[in-house]
């Protein structure tokens, strides 16, 4: 299975680096609402990385099977196939499913790896076990 995973959840800063190459490979701008990873804070303040752990429940809530699993383990949104009703989203464990608008498909983390590239601290990787 191929998926983000954080190396050292102590080593985060909050540059947001992660949330910049996101959004902006694929919306085209800096806008952490359209980022498919968060950076949210720990009660103490700390910054906590939310990214997604491919659980697929966004697949399981999808009536429309627009959500499915291909065969490195990554759950992948067929925008053709979507209904845009936002169940995905709303069943996310971790927050990271991004719905910009009401007739845009959702977006979800694809392991591709563009936040690892860009973290400054070298703590996001893309493993397959």
């Amino acid at each position: 299975m191929k998926k983000l995973v954080l190396t050292d959840k102590t080593a985060c800063k909050a540059c947001l680096a992660c949330v910049d190459a996101c959004s902006t490979a694929f919306y085209k701008e800096f806008d952490p609402d359209k980022s498919c990873i968060q950076i949210n804070a720990k009660p103490d303040g700390s910054p906590k990385p939310a990214l997604c752990i491919q659980c697929g429940k966004c697949a399981k809530v999808c009536e429309a099977g627009a959500i499915t699993q291909n065969a490195k383990g990554v759950y992948m949104i067929n925008k053709k196939k979507c209904t845009h009703c936002g169940k995905c989203v709303e069943v996310c464990p971790m927050g990271v499913m991004v719905k910009v608008s009401e007739e845009a498909a959702p977006s979800k983390c694809i392991a591709c790896g563009i936040c690892a590239k860009a973290c400054p601290m070298g703590i996001l990787e893309i493993k397959e076990s």
